[in-house]
C-alpha cells in the first residue's frame, strides 16, 4: 500500500511540474519558471521515495531522495515566492537559494551515514545523519542543519507571503485569497505527513506528499484564474505581482 500510494504521488507531482513548465515556457515570468524548478524538485523528490520501497534504500536513493525533498524543494518554493512579489528580489534570492542547495547537494552527498539505512519503511533523517560531520579534520555543516535551515526559513517565508496575499485580497478577489490559502496547506502537508511517520505511520508521508503537490497546484492554478479574471496577465503565485513596466 505504502508503494501504491508513493508511485501516484510521483505520478502527480510529475504531470503537475510537466504542466507548469509549459506554462513558465508561455508567461516567461521568472516566478513562474523558479516554482517549476521547485516541482521538479517534489518530483525527484518523490520518485526517489518509490526507488527506496520499491528496490529498498541505497544510498543513492535515500540521499536523492533527502536532498531534493528536505533541502532543495521549499527554499526554490521561497525563492519564487519572492520573484512574484518582486522581480528584482526574486533574482538575488534565487542566486542565494542555488549557492545553498549546492552546498546542501555536498552535504547530503558527502556525509557519511551515522547507522545503516533500514530494510524497510521510509528512514529517519534523524537516524542516518547528524548536524555536522568530518572530512580529516574539518567539521562541516552535515545534511540535518541544511535541512532544518531550509524547512525553517522556506516554510516562514513561503506561507508568510501567502498569508499577507490572502489579506490582502480577502476583500476584493476571494478567489485569489483562496488559492493563497491552499498554497499555505500545500506548504505544511508534507511536514505534517513527516510527523506521522516519525510516529510509525509510514504511509502518511506518501499521502502527504500527494495532497501537497495537488494544494500547491490548485492554489497556483487558483490564483492565477482569478488573475486573469481581474484582467491581469500574470500568473501569481502568493503575493500581486506588480505589473511590468512599459504594459
Amino acid at each position: 500500500m505504502d508503494l501504491f500510494l508513493a508511485v501516484a504521488a510521483a505520478v502527480i507531482a510529475s504531470w503537475f511540474c510537466v504542466e507548469l513548465w509549459r506554462s513558465s515556457r508561455r508567461s516567461g515570468r521568472l516566478h513562474t519558471e523558479i516554482w517549476a524548478w521547485a516541482f521538479a524538485a517534489y518530483a525527484l523528490a518523490t520518485w526517489a521515495l518509490v526507488a527506496g520501497l520499491a528496490l529498498g534504500w541505497t544510498s543513492l536513493s535515500f540521499r536523492s531522495f533527502y536532498f531534493f525533498g528536505a533541502v532543495a524543494n521549499i527554499p526554490l518554493l521561497a525563492a519564487g515566492s519572492v520573484a512574484l512579489a518582486s522581480e528584482r528580489a526574486g533574482r538575488i534570492a534565487i542566486k542565494i537559494t542555488v549557492l545553498w542547495t549546492v552546498f546542501g547537494f555536498f552535504a547530503v552527498f558527502l556525509a557519511p551515514f551515522a547507522s545503516p539505512l533500514p530494510g524497510d519503511g521510509i528512514p529517519e533523517g534523524s537516524e542516518v545523519f547528524g548536524f555536522t560531520f568530518m572530512i580529516d579534520a574539518l567539521t562541516l555543516p552535515g545534511p540535518r542543519l541544511f535541512a532544518a535551515i531550509s524547512g525553517a526559513v522556506g516554510t516562514v517565508v513561503v506561507v508568510g507571503l501567502a498569508l499577507v496575499s490572502a489579506v490582502r485580497a480577502w476583500s476584493n478577489n476571494r478567489k485569489r485569497s483562496y488559492g493563497s490559502l491552499l498554497i499555505v496547506l500545500g506548504t505544511l502537508a508534507p511536514a505534517f505527513g513527516g510527523s506521522l511517520t516519525a510516529l510509525g505511520e509510514s504511509a502518511a508521508l506518501s499521502i502527504s506528499l500527494a495532497v501537497g503537490i495537488v494544494l500547491l497546484y490548485w492554489g497556483y492554478r487558483m490564483a492565477s484564474s482569478a488573475s486573469r479574471i481581474d484582467g491581469r496577465d500574470r500568473e501569481p503565485t502568493s503575493l500581486q505581482s506588480p505589473p511590468e513596466r512599459g504594459s
